[in-house]
């Protein structure tokens, strides 16, 4: 479903029956909908009308008899055969509060799916004190207030949109604006509409909101604090001016991960903290990793090895099953759950969660992201972030969507930078462009290849998906957007056509 208040009550009735909601993104079709049913082993769908035909589309594929709940007002000839009507069995139902399922605290609530950027989505566990903790830890630590209210317009089967957001109404009471969609042109409108005090982002929201045109509310509103993950550095401090919000609530974490951190004290461009005087109170840690297979380096002693300020390295937190703040609940799928664990991390006999993300923390302990693992890239002896690159890019470019990854090129070491742009329009100044590059960014992080295309493909939750672009590289042959290489003899972008390729391929073109 979309997001609407019966979807909150839906998935909380269902908990205090002992039934398990998998919550599924509602942009999914045909085969990841199927994969997520499966995956899960649901047994039955409860969908609203507005996904009556992705539903009727996914019907054929699904394999095992499932029963199929409508809510809403649907069209009996728009829905798959044997749909059952929501509504009048609730109002059927018993007013009586369902029998104690007999469920603890560290029993699964429901099931999470990660956005899925490199592949199909994994369903991650979430336990009900995972539910609890999250939600307290963001409430006590950024200072929340009873009388706060917060705008929610992030995806409610996303645990921030659903735990960080929606639990501050059900564990601690807040009121909370349920948006159904992310709308950048109504999103201040809507905060003086209904008085809200926070916001919350995630991915690239808060650049969306700054490529909108200047409106009056934008400085009307009441918003002291904005919340979230993945606000970039190079925004950071024009986000706060622009719209008079105090406060940045930047905080990392992913649904499934023990070592979530918080930029608890407003300290621009850290996504948290942790005290280097006495690490040993949280345990968490950047290790150091190989930057080209992202492996953890060891010690003789066959230990991990932990960065100093300045080296960027692999976060990970110590698994201590038996403390609901360090525990790790894993996915459904054991392999998947597995690959995300080492041994013998801290000391002999442990075990960590791996986080898959690099960050650099500083003199202090602040942490600061970098790039989730395998987005660096080598390139002329140099280490490239892409994550930094893509904001320095899309500030130069206006604010468009850009990705930024690395693809290999016959007969050179590492990997060339390419850049896929948003560019509908055919706007693309590409001399004033490069020359914006050279003031910007050393040459080695100048993206050598660019992709023009109508728009990039987003996850449900603001990340860009870049997998399937990586693959495809710069072969003209298989990508059918406009195509350019960065000409290095004459200092600007030309264009990629077959003979270009042909020309790089045999090394006749020096990249």
């Amino acid at each position: 479903m979309e997001n609407c208040n019966e979807y909150v009550g839906l998935w909380l009735g269902m908990a205090k029956m002992g039934v398990e909601a998998a919550l599924i993104n509602f942009n999914l079709r045909l085969d990841a909908l199927e994969h997520c049913f499966s995956v899960s082993n649901s047994k039955a769908v409860v969908f609203g009308r507005e996904m009556s035909q992705a539903m009727t589309d996914v019907y054929s594929m699904m394999g095992k008899p499932t029963r199929l709940y409508c809510v809403g007002d649907c069209d009996p000839s728009t829905i798959p055969p044997g749909t059952e009507f929501l509504s009048p069995l609730l109002q059927s139902a018993s007013r009586l509060p369902p029998k104690d399922p007999g469920r603890g605290f560290t029993d699964k609530l429901f099931y999470i799916y990660t956005s899925g950027t490199t592949g199909l989505p994994k369903a991650a566990i979430v336990v009900h004190s995972r539910y609890f903790r999250m939600a307290a830890l963001v409430h006590y630590g950024f200072g929340m207030r009873s009388d706060d209210i917060i705008y929610d317009c992030l995806p409610l089967y996303h645990s921030a949109g659903n735990i960080v957001g929606m639990g501050q109404c059900i564990v601690l009471g807040l009121t909370v604006v349920i948006k159904r969609k992310f709308s950048a042109s109504r999103f201040w409108d809507d905060c003086v509409k209904y008085n809200c005090t926070i916001v919350q982002y995630i991915g690239e929201i808060c650049r969306y909101l700054l490529n909108q045109p200047v409106r009056d509310t934008e400085a009307q509103h009441h918003v002291r604090m904005a919340l979230g993950n993945g606000l970039r550095p190079a925004i950071w401090k024009e986000f706060m001016t622009r719209f008079r919000v105090p406060q940045i609530a930047e905080f990392y974490g992913a649904t499934e991960c023990n070592c979530s951190l918080g930029n608890f004290d407003n300290n621009v461009g850290s996504c948290g903290f942790n005290s280097r005087i006495l690490p040993f109170v949280y345990p968490i840690r950047l290790m150091k990793v190989n930057e080209e297979t992202m492996e953890l380096i060891r010690s003789p002693e066959g230990l991990c090895i932990s960065c100093q300020p300045g080296e960027p390295g692999q976060l990970v937190g110590r698994i201590i099953q038996s403390d609901p703040l360090r525990r790790f609940d894993g996915y459904v799928n054991e392999s998947a759950t597995s690959k995300k664990i080492a041994k013998n991390v801290f000391r002999h006999g442990d075990m960590a969660y791996l986080s898959g993300d690099v960050l650099v923390m500083d003199d202090y302990g602040y942490m600061y992201f970098r790039d989730r693992t395998g987005d660096t890239f080598r390139w002329k002896g140099e280490n490239v972030s892409t994550t930094e690159v893509e904001g320095i890019l899309s500030r130069l470019l206006g604010q468009a969507d850009v990705v930024v990854y690395g693809v290999e090129v016959t007969g050179t070491e590492g990997r060339a930078g390419m850049a896929a742009v948003a560019d509908p329009d055919r706007k693309c100044d590409l001399q004033k462009f490069i020359q914006d590059l050279k003031k910007s960014l050393p040459g080695y992080a100048h993206p050598v290849f660019l992709r023009l295309l109508p728009e990039v493909n987003k996850t449900g939750t603001y990340k860009f998906q870049k997998t399937d672009m990586r693959k495809e590289g710069f072969d003209p042959h298989v990508v059918k957007d406009a195509l350019y290489v960065l000409d290095s003899l004459q200092g600007k972008y030309i264009s990629l056509d077959h003979e270009v390729y042909q020309r790089i391929l045999s090394g006749k073109l020096k990249l």
